[in-house]
């Protein structure tokens, strides 16, 4: 799979990059910056794929992730909003000397495990949420400031885990962007019609057990559930809507409603029956 290579620069008049994400159906985006990342998500939950590790992810999310780990856009697949608050930066965004000083040890500590990429959870989740949403409204001084504070409560939480093993390998070639681009561009366009895997290996210009191997090597899912995920994503969406059951079933991609009801099980956890009456429940909520 192909590693998009984002370019990032300071915003200006400061040593790091604030981005306040807000979106809805991001498109799938496999890329990887030599930049330091904290992840926020203030709204949304969804799959995590960094680096090796595949997972899911839930609002409220705190994240620290290291140069050159490959990742997806966590607002790829999500249904609904999906907000996150990032800080991006590089070791030496206060000097080539700075992080050598014996104050910032934990923090220098803290890059170094982020490499694998890092998860927190209880009180440091909670901590760095708020300040993370803060840390929008500050500018100049008082801004890099409450950044450090921030990198002061992860250094020093024990509240974490390590999404890569520290023998990990990211195997993404760069000449994989166009095949995995059209792989992905092919079923976004033909998912209510019925794929089969001889026209997508063709796509890919795979022999049919080649593209196998390579789909499930770069996703780590079959090519049918893959398609099936985002027929089911798209179902999400339409049982929102006042579309009859069945009618989302065949816009969807699906041509039969037992086939449809027990794939929406698998990846749902619940019937599409059941999944509408909660986010309608949820609405009368808001």
């Amino acid at each position: 799979m192909k590693v998009e290579f984002e370019i990032i620069a300071p915003d200006s008049g400061s040593s790091f990059k604030l981005i306040n994400w807000r979106s809805e159906n991001d498109k799938f985006f496999w890329h990887q910056h030599p930049e330091y990342e904290i992840i926020y998500v203030k709204k949304g939950s969804g799959k995590l794929h960094i680096g090796n590790h595949l997972g899911e992810y839930q609002e409220g999310e705190v994240m620290f992730l290291g140069p050159n780990l490959p990742h997806t856009g966590l607002g790829y697949g999500v249904i609904g909003e999906h907000e996150e608050i990032i800080v991006q930066l590089k070791d030496i965004f206060l000097g080539n000397d700075f992080m050598s000083i014996p104050e910032m040890e934990g923090i220098r500590k803290l890059f170094e495990r982020a490499i694998f990429g890092i998860s927190f959870t209880g009180k440091t989740r909670q901590q760095v949420a708020q300040k993370m949403e803060n840390l929008t409204q500050l500018t100049g001084l008082d801004r890099l400031i409450s950044l450090l504070e921030i990198l002061k409560i992860l250094s020093q939480s024990t509240e974490f885990k390590i999404l890569n093993s520290r023998d990990s390998r990211y195997d993404f070639r760069h000449q994989d962007e166009e095949r995995i681009n059209r792989i992905y561009s092919y079923v976004e366009e033909n998912y209510t019609k019925d794929i089969k895997i001889e026209d997508i290996a063709e796509v890919a210009n795979l022999t049919v057990p080649s593209f196998c191997r390579y789909f499930k090597k770069m996703t780590h899912m079959t090519f049918t559930d893959f398609v099936n995920e985002f027929r089911i994503n798209n179902a999400c969406k339409l049982l929102q809507t006042n579309m009859g059951i069945s009618d989302v079933c065949f816009e969807s991609g699906f041509n039969n409603i037992s086939h449809f009801n027990k794939t929406f099980k698998h990846f749902k956890s619940k019937s599409p029956r059941d999944y509408r009456k909660e986010v309608l429940f949820v609405g009368t909520l808001n």
